[in-house]
Order: structure tokens, then C-alpha cells, then sequence
């Protein structure tokens, strides 16, 4: 049996969640990872996140199934065209209509639970607050009121044997960052799904017009280092 700690890390497969794997992984801990099955368009990504996954040190990977499609309101979960060739770096004030609702309360909710049963007091999750698109729950002073909250309706969290801390190693750094930290810590981002709206059939091919893909290849610009991504368009 490990006498390493265990941390639940969000793996969404993409570039993120992935530098995010591998940090926890550095950090000393066996991770219990948890994917999300939800309706996205972009689906390819649990089969990049089951890629990630396989790598030692991870104990169990769980994919959640839900269905946020039932609530719509989302170019990812809906009938509606995926924006391409917006300016990622000036975003403007509003909202993007790639922002799901709620889904990152839902996804830490699911999170927090799979933490109370493997004895986790550490959640890893690969949110950003410079190189991202301006979702609401990204933001360091939602991830703050979340924190509050689990230690406020967990078991642990109430009898003060193990506070939940939500971690957010990405939060100050830029995309080029992220990956110069994670090709140092020998993350293959070849493996990951970064778009938004991939070419059916090919999860490995990214569009490179949505806003991630966008970010994608800025940041590997601006790390001045190969980028390994496919892209259909540019």
C-alpha cells in the first residue's frame, strides 16, 4: 500500500488538466483523477484524458457520466456554432458562448466527493486567470468561495480531521508558462485535446480557429518551442 497522500485531479485531457496531472504527480502524491462525460461536442477529449491517465502514480481514473445538454445554453453541450477566429487577446467583457453554466461547480461538486471516499484533502484543477477566456468560474475568488463551501459540507471538513484545499497551480501563469512547466516535468501535449470543435471522427486533429485552439498555439509561440498539435485551419 502507498504512503503517499492522494489528490483528485479534474483531467479533462486537454493541455491544462494535463500540466496539472503531471505538477500533482511532482508534488508527491498518487492521484485519483476524475473526467466528465457530459454532452461536449468535443468528446474526444475523455479518450486524451484516458491517454493522460495511464501514466504511474495514477491510482483511479473515474469518468462521471452527466448530461448537461438538458440545460443547453452552450456552443459545447448545444446546437450552437463554436466562435472561430475571435481575438483571444482582447476577449472584451462578454461572457463567451463556449462557457458552460455551472459546469465547474458541477465538476468540483463531483470532485469533492470522490475526495471524502479516497481520503484526498487536495483537489488539483487546471484553471487560469490570464491566457483563458474569460469564463466566471475560473477566477481566484470563485475557487476561494468553493473551497469555503466543501469545508463547510463535508465530513472531514466539519470535525477539522482533513480540510479540503482546492488547488490551482495555473492560475498565475501564462499558456507559455504552462508548458514550458510541463515539457519540464515530461508532459507529451502530442497526447491532448485542446479544441473545441475537433474534426468528427479525429481526436487527435484540432481545428485551430476556436478560442483554444487559439490560446494552444500562442502559448507554444510564445514558449518558443515546437508545437506538436495538428490544426485544420491556418
Amino acid at each position: 500500500m502507498s504512503a503517499k497522500p492522494t489528490a483528485v485531479v479534474l483531467l479533462s485531457g486537454g493541455l491544462d488538466s494535463a500540466t496539472v496531472l503531471a505538477m500533482a504527480l511532482d508534488d508527491g502524491f498518487d492521484v485519483a483523477a476524475i473526467s466528465f462525460s457530459y454532452g461536449q461536442r468535443h468528446d474526444g477529449e475523455l479518450a486524451a484524458a484516458g491517454r493522460l491517465a495511464a501514466r504511474p502514480g495514477v491510482i483511479r481514473h473515474v469518468i462521471a457520466e452527466l448530461d448537461l445538454r438538458v440545460y443547453g445554453g452552450s456552443a459545447l453541450t448545444d446546437d450552437i456554432e463554436v466562435p472561430k477566429g475571435r481575438d483571444v487577446d482582447a476577449p472584451g467583457d462578454e461572457i463567451p458562448i463556449t462557457y458552460v453554466p455551472a459546469r465547474n461547480t458541477i465538476f468540483l461538486s463531483h470532485a469533492l466527493a470522490l475526495a471524502e471516499v479516497t481520503g484526498a484533502r487536495d483537489i488539483f484543477i487546471g484553471v487560469n486567470a490570464l491566457d483563458y477566456s474569460g469564463y466566471p468560474d475560473c477566477r481566484p475568488d470563485y475557487i476561494a468561495a468553493f473551497e469555503r463551501m466543501a469545508n463547510l459540507a463535508t465530513k472531514a471538513g466539519i470535525e477539522g480531521t482533513a480540510p479540503v484545499r482546492l488547488r490551482t497551480p495555473l492560475m498565475e501563469l501564462t499558456k507559455a508558462g504552462i508548458i514550458k512547466r510541463g515539457l519540464a516535468l515530461g508532459v507529451d501535449y502530442s497526447r491532448t485535446l485542446s479544441c473545441y470543435d475537433p474534426p468528427d471522427g479525429d481526436v487527435l486533429v484540432h481545428c485551430g480557429a476556436c478560442d483554444a485552439c487559439q490560446l494552444r498555439r500562442k502559448g507554444f509561440a510564445e514558449a518558443d518551442v515546437a508545437d506538436p498539435t495538428t490544426y485544420t485551419a491556418g
